[in-house]
């Protein structure tokens, strides 16, 4: 075993000179990544069995550690190695993993939270002195980190490549986020008795309760809005919105309205999602749609909401979630007697920020359906 340390040392030290290489060709590597999932799927695979890989590595690394150290032989090499491969892993995971989570954030709500701390961490694993640093003096934290990564990555990869739902998916994520979580727990606890055994499984029980709680400040990583409209008709045969009105609340009530959505999903995804009327801030109605995904322009669906009774004056808001309360996007509008009543004029709009962009990574072809 020594002599093959040996043999590795010169190696990782060569590797290591040149670690400023890394974090951009991972970034590269990322968003080539991105926008070329569909079709290299393998790639989401090969990142996620990747970190499996280092995962197991990283406890071996641990465990060899501790009996080197025993016998008075130095172990730092296979930590500095283990340590090393983690860090160009964990960078082309995240580099990988965050433009899907830029694509799909909603900012003004608490989504910005979670993919904020996905881009601290990206910010982390590139710098050395910190990402070692971590390593050395705070290991549970560190293997957290990983059990992050193999979250976000299954949270991508899932949906894509096995065509599961988003909350299957997410189910999914936080049961392997609990189980590669299960080294931090340990080195937090360092469990010797039935008490503290218990309070490791109750911790990560916690663990996953918080993410399962919290999962509505997590963006649905593969699914997001690339166009919405209002309009008071809608040509199904087309499946285009059609006409225009001023939302006053009596064309409200004689009218109705259509709002259209146009949702991007991959391909031979079918999910459920709903839309939900708020007015006020108070749901008043919740309906449901099936999406496929596979669609370059995104899959076409739309709710016609007719019952508009008592006070219709005020602010409104449809939002586009998932069956796990996910929030894809939203539409607003103003309905008023005065110059701030909305518009509704059939036009597809595409949301602003990094959602618009017309990344051609995802989606083929669709049917569309009317709900």
């Amino acid at each position: 075993m020594r002599s093959t340390l040996a043999r590795l040392e010169p190696l990782v030290a060569r590797l290591r000179r040149y670690h400023w290489v890394w974090p951009p060709i991972a970034f590269v590597l990322g968003l080539l990544g991105f926008f070329l999932v569909n079709r290299q799927q393998w790639l989401g695979g090969l990142l996620a069995l990747g970190l499996v890989l280092t995962w197991v590595l990283l406890i071996v690394e641990s465990i060899a550690s501790k009996w080197l150290s025993r016998r008075g032989r130095n172990a730092a090499l296979p930590r500095a190695a283990a340590t090393f491969i983690a860090q160009m892993v964990h960078q082309e995971t995240l580099f990988f993993c965050l433009p899907f989570f830029l694509a799909t954030t909603i900012w003004t709500s608490g989504q910005a939270i979670f993919t904020g701390l996905l881009i601290v961490c990206s910010i982390l694993a590139i710098l050395d002195p910190l990402y070692f640093g971590l390593s050395n003096r705070h290991r549970w934290l560190y293997f957290l980190l990983h059990a992050l990564c193999v979250f976000v990555v299954m949270l991508v990869t899932l949906p894509i490549m096995l065509s599961l739902t988003t909350g299957q998916s997410l189910m999914l994520s936080i049961l392997a986020m609990m189980f590669f979580s299960l080294p931090s727990v340990l080195g937090l606890l360092k469990p010797s008795g039935i008490t503290r055994w218990l309070a490791m499984v109750g911790l990560l029980v916690v663990l996953g309760g918080i993410a399962w709680t919290g999962r509505t400040w997590i963006p649905p990583a593969t699914l997001w809005l690339s166009g919405s409209a209002l309009s008071p008709g809608f040509d199904t045969a087309a499946r285009e919105p059609t006409g225009s009105m001023t939302l006053t609340p009596q064309a409200l009530k004689s009218r109705g309205l259509y709002v259209y959505t146009s949702i991007r999903a991959p391909r031979g995804l079918r999910e459920k999602i709903y839309h939900v009327w708020r007015h006020d801030n108070e749901v008043v109605e919740r309906i449901a749609l099936i999406i496929r995904g596979g669609r370059d322009e995104g899959y076409r669906a739309w709710t016609h909401k007719q019952n508009f009774s008592g006070t219709v004056e005020g602010r409104w808001q449809v939002d586009v979630v998932t069956q796990t309360g996910q929030r894809i996007g939203s539409v607003r509008f103003t309905v008023s007697d005065d110059a701030n009543a909305t518009l509704a004029g059939g036009n597809i709009q595409r949301p602003p920020g990094i959602p618009g962009w017309n990344i051609r990574h995802l989606l083929g072809h669709d049917e569309e359906k009317d709900d």
